[in-house]
């Protein structure tokens, strides 16, 4: 069978990545109907998924997200098309937590002075 593994390091913290988990098992099953299960740990999450020809695991810590993926034979010759949907879809979701995160990491805006009025002639 097919095997995926991708990896991806992020600096959000297990509380943020969490988020982005559980989001990311959302999709799965909205998009692609996958049954997903999700497990809390103290230190890193897993979220089991399947459907017919597909079955693997995302598992999250506070600064990797790793999933492995194995195909049935039929979506195997599909392989790269499907992992370039994986890596494109964890992309997105980390690169919006991240800007995200600068927003929120960047010092306030400096405050603004009225300009004078200008003196009419």
């Amino acid at each position: 069978m097919p095997d995926i593994h991708i990896t991806r390091d992020h600096a959000l913290g297990l509380a943020q990545a969490r988020k982005l988990a559980f989001s990311w098992a959302e999709q799965a099953e909205a998009k692609f109907d996958m049954a997903c299960t999700y497990e809390e740990g103290k230190t890193s999450d897993r979220v089991s998924f399947t459907r017919s020809g597909v079955s693997g695991s995302l598992t999250v810590t506070k600064d990797r997200f790793e999933l492995d993926a194995k195909l049935g034979f039929l979506l195997g010759a599909f392989k790269d098309r499907i992992e370039g949907e994986i890596v494109k879809n964890l992309d997105d979701l980390l690169g919006g937590a991240a800007k995200t995160a600068a927003k929120a990491k960047a010092p306030a805006a400096a405050k603004k002075t009225a300009a004078a009025p200008r003196a009419k002639k």
